[in-house]
């Protein structure tokens, strides 16, 4: 097989590389926040059993959610999920999304609550304060602890390679298995590039938000 090819091949799996990724983020992100608002809500019905969830989800190994997710409705309840990659998608949105609600709560809670009470006292309702004055701050100070699970998400894409769905890293395990051996290596310049781009995105966003001092 020539050099092109095996490119074409791990280009192939990097796509689905790309997807994985940026699926995760796109539901993972949003339902963090949410799952944030629940772990700090007064109600403690609804804190509890999401705390608990955090814990189990923070404390167990994404693989073996990944391997629950896929395994566990068709070997109990009868109905399997039909996509593998469907499930991937479940299992990495959720994971991420318990880890994203830490960070999440952690710079909303460093906010200080004058900022709400000054928010108040000028007649801005809870969701103004929170989205005009509150929510860029945030932004600001979870940018590097959000940037390094982002760029483990990259690192963790491979791990979808347990249910058989075929990433950059399983395709360079599918030409390994067929005598070449260089493609498993060169699937780090495919991680190092994206890091890299990744890296230069967060750094720039940091700059831009540094106007904020509060």
């Amino acid at each position: 097989m020539s050099f092109i090819q095996v490119n074409l091949n791990l280009w192939n799996g990097f796509q689905n590389t790309l997807l994985i990724f940026a699926l995760t983020l796109i539901f993972s992100l949003p339902l963090g926040l949410l799952i944030s608002f629940g772990s700090m809500s007064k109600y403690r019905l609804l804190r509890y059993p999401i705390n608990i969830l955090i814990w189990i989800v923070r404390g167990t190994p994404l693989m073996l959610q990944i391997m629950v997710i896929f395994y566990v409705p068709g070997l109990i309840f009868n109905a399997p999920i039909a996509s593998r990659f469907n499930a991937v998608i479940i299992a990495f949105a959720l994971n991420y999304a318990c880890y994203f609600s830490e960070i999440y709560r952690g710079g909303i809670q460093s906010i200080s609550k004058s900022q709400y009470e000054a928010g108040q006292v000028l007649g801005m309702t809870k969701a103004q304060i929170f989205f005009r004055v509150i929510l860029l701050q945030v932004i600001k100070r979870i940018i590097p602890p959000m940037s390094n699970e982002i760029i483990t998400l990259v690192k963790d894409t491979a791990l979808a390679r347990i249910i058989v769905v075929v990433e950059l890293l399983k395709e360079a395990e599918i030409l390994a298995t067929r005598g070449m051996i260089w493609p498993l290596f060169f699937t780090g310049v495919y991680y190092l590039a994206f890091v890299g781009i990744l890296t230069l995105m967060f750094n720039y966003a940091e700059k831009r938000l540094q106007y904020f001092r509060a």
